[in-house]
């Protein structure tokens, strides 16, 4: 391993161009992390990729995230240095709200017309009417959305972002309200979060005001990880600026196995595997009869 010093963060004063000189350190973290990001097939976060880089002995503690790592790897993908690209990482916090857009011409706009008709003929069945349980994921690492939309499917996902905001709780505890009046079935929440202090704090608030924001309902909510047993399994390393352990320390086996190991116990994948086909005969059904009638108004 190459020795431990810090390299300069890219300060505004530097130019967006390539390195000429890139420093032996900063090419082996660079090229570690590539193969770190080529490891796991879903687009992960910085953060995440700080942690791998962590237990490889790049860095040495948490403020390096900041510090060190932060800036080479901001200038590798605004520079395209290398394999990097601007959109190589995933975006932790931040949406694009689409408000423009549409058809050239009539010509466009009648073609766009049968696509989206046609299309329309699918609509998704929702397995959780032939499930024994409705079923959520919650989970505290905002940064980790990719990963749980890679290893989940027809489940909802609600990232927690940390300690969330008082608009997010309450529109968790309306959602529970509406999928207790659809479903009338026992609702179950699974539940990731950071094995520390905080943590815990963090998920036992949330679920204090949901319940107190949604009283008519009743809800286990069943801590799926990190757990100790987890961490020792796992081997994942301790946070190096406070007691515990966080779930972006996490390896991507680990985590793939903890959430569909937590996932498998509550839902039927034979049940949702026939609902979903059901589904896709009903929209080939429909979309032969739905070009016909757009065949037919075109003569």
């Amino acid at each position: 391993m190459l020795p431990h010093t810090r390299h300069k963060a890219w300060g505004k004063d530097q130019k967006r161009t390539p390195w000429k000189h890139l420093g032996p350190r900063e090419k082996a973290i660079l090229d570690a992390g590539w193969a770190h990001v080529q490891s796991v097939p879903y687009k992960a976060s910085l953060r995440w990729l700080f942690y791998r880089l962590l237990q490889d002995g790049f860095y040495k503690g948490k403020k390096d995230y900041g510090q060190a790592c932060s800036g080479l790897f901001s200038r590798a993908r605004h520079t395209q240095q290398g394999h990097w690209r601007p959109d190589t990482l995933e975006d932790e916090s931040r949406e694009i709200i689409i408000r423009a857009g549409g058809c050239r011409d009539e010509d466009e706009a009648i073609q766009e017309m049968r696509s989206n008709v046609i299309g329309a003929a699918y609509v998704p069945r929702d397995h959780f009417y032939h499930q024994e349980n409705y079923i959520e994921l919650w989970f505290e690492a905002n940064a980790m959305s990719s990963q749980f939309k890679y290893y989940t499917k027809d489940i909802d996902l609600v990232p927690m972002g940390g300690q969330p905001s008082i608009p997010h709780k309450w529109k968790v505890a309306k959602r529970l309200e509406g999928a207790a009046r659809i479903y009338g079935k026992p609702i179950v929440i699974l539940y990731f979060g950071d094995e520390d202090a905080h943590g815990h704090v963090i998920q036992k608030t949330i679920e204090m005001d949901v319940r107190r924001w949604a009283p008519e309902v009743s809800f286990d909510l069943i801590w799926c990880g990190l757990t100790m047993e987890q961490v020792e399994r796992y081997a994942i390393p301790e946070n190096p600026e406070k007691p515990g352990y966080q779930w972006e320390a996490l390896s991507d086996k680990g985590a793939r196995e903890i959430i569909t190991a937590a996932i498998g116990k509550y839902i039927d994948e034979e049940v949702t595997e026939d609902v979903n086909a059901a589904a896709e005969e009903f929209q080939e059904a429909w979309q032969e009869k739905l070009a016909a009638v757009f065949d037919e108004s075109d003569k």
